[in-house]
């Protein structure tokens, strides 16, 4: 399995995909079937896994259950650099290219670059832009950055374009767990005019509505999570929606 070759072959194609965000620690392993369950009869194309804190240490038994219940690629998109498993197939290694802290751009992929290389993990280099949703998010407070203001779409697109240029292969815009001001259409269009990499948003979609209209907008893959965590019954909504693009 190659994802990323996937991912961009389906751009190419002009087909959308959906992922469901999976935090280990909200969910035990009951719900956790029953949401599996759900996103195999949606037809969902990625389980990206991961969170800005895991308290719990179930991120093992978390990937196991989706493992054994399906045959979904399983992306990590881990909150710090001690989310790393051999368990799943693949890996957002993400630069926040939002903000200033050197530490969230090269730091702590220098210290897990080492284990990624030793792993049969694929790793996905992506520029994870953060954006600003209308509140605090934990992300900007455990990155210590600064969003990108919402209706900035010169500066969302520049800096795509800079993460491009540095090799990065997927961009990733993300206004963050239960935004309550999901990232706009007009900036989506802006950064998917500015770059030839796929672009993932995430953040607040909680409605096929608005996932299409994201899609159209330029998205590539639409990723949710918080949502569903509401309601199970959005992935089959959402999903459609985003396949039917």
């Amino acid at each position: 399995m190659n994802i990323y070759n996937q991912i961009v072959e389906n751009k190419k194609e002009g087909n959308k995909s959906f992922a469901l965000l999976i935090d280990p620690d909200k969910q035990d392993e009951s719900e956790l079937i029953i949401v599996i369950e759900k996103a195999k009869q949606a037809k969902t194309d990625y389980f990206f896994v991961g969170g800005s804190l895991l308290t719990n240490d179930s991120l093992d038994s978390c990937i196991r259950t989706i493992k054994s219940n399906c045959d979904i690629p399983v992306v990590l998109f881990p909150g710090n650099a001690m989310q790393v498993n051999d368990k799943a197939d693949g890996i957002l290694f993400l630069s926040l290219i939002s903000g200033r802290n050197a530490d969230m751009l090269i730091g702590k992929q220098v210290i897990t670059a080492p284990i990624l290389k030793q792993s049969s993990l694929e790793v996905l280099p992506t520029g994870y832009m953060l954006i600003d949703s209308g509140k605090p998010t934990t992300v900007s407070y455990m990155s210590n950055t600064t969003p990108i203001p919402h209706e900035k779409n010169a500066v969302a697109a520049c800096t795509a374009m800079a993460g491009e240029m540095l090799g990065l292969k997927l961009i990733f815009m993300d206004g963050g767990s239960g935004a309550e001001n999901p990232v706009s259409e007009n900036m989506i269009s802006s950064v998917s005019k500015s770059v030839h990499c796929p672009i993932i948003i995430g953040g607040g979609i909680s409605s096929g509505k608005k996932a299409a209209a994201n899609c159209k907008a330029g998205a590539d893959i639409i990723v949710v999570g918080n949502a569903i965590e509401k309601d199970e019954n959005l992935i089959i909504e959402i999903a459609t929606a985003v396949h039917n693009c």
